[in-house]
């Protein structure tokens, strides 16, 4: 028997941790020397929700616990992609956004990420695509500032952009529709919906700090 309840899902998500400690210790680093604090405090939170989702997630893969303490883990799975995907959000809305855009986008992504957590706290039962639809929603909001960010941001950083948000979506639909499914309980869709992620999570860290660290 498996030590990890799940290895796949497990190791490669508790890589994902260890890469994003690290990309938060960098992106701290880089940021240190500048004159205003929205660079560190921005690239902090987007650090951090990265760090808790990718922890929490390899936790509940990993754990053998009782069905109670594993709902409970998954809760907190869930409640952190929330978080992270609003974290991703805060660098743009602080960093070149800022104004009525940049605060409007940042106050409308939070507000939904705590009504998720509500919804998932709440005990009401949530089907699997309820909370894809959510997350969906969440990571595309952002067209509504869509010529603001075109105007100051460069075609490289929409690229990278773009790029975590349809692997992100991607990953969204192969968790909502359950397929592919080619090894379940070894290499199935969840397994994907992870490596999805992890390859949308690197575009957006990209994008953060090779094209926000130059704004002021």
């Amino acid at each position: 028997m498996n030590i990890l309840k799940e290895p796949v899902n497990a190791i490669s998500h508790m890589l994902g941790m260890l890469a994003s400690i690290f990309g938060l210790i960098l992106l701290i680093a880089m940021s240190s020397g500048k004159t205003a604090a929205w660079h560190v405090v921005s690239f902090s939170i987007f650090g951090l929700t990265l760090i808790l989702m990718y922890g929490s997630s390899s936790l509940y893969h990993a754990l053998r616990l009782s069905d109670r303490a594993t709902m409970i883990l998954r809760k907190i799975d869930h409640i952190f992609i929330f978080l992270l995907i609003a974290g991703t959000y805060t660098p743009f809305c602080l960093i070149p956004l800022r104004g009525p855009w940049g605060w409007s986008l940042f106050g409308v992504v939070w507000g939904i990420a705590f009504l998720g957590i509500l919804l998932k706290i709440s005990g009401y039962p949530v089907h699997r695509w309820v909370s894809t639809g959510i997350y969906l929603t969440m990571g595309w909001i952002c067209l509504i500032a869509i010529y603001p960010l075109l105007n100051l941001l460069p075609p490289g950083c929409f690229f990278w952009m773009a790029m975590g948000g349809l692997s992100y979506s991607v990953g969204a639909v192969i968790y909502g529709t359950g397929k592919p499914d080619p090894w379940p309980g070894v290499f199935g869709f969840h397994e994907i919906w992870h490596l999805h992620v992890m390859l949308g999570s690197f575009c957006h860290f990209w994008a953060i700090y090779r094209y926000l660290m130059v704004f002021e």
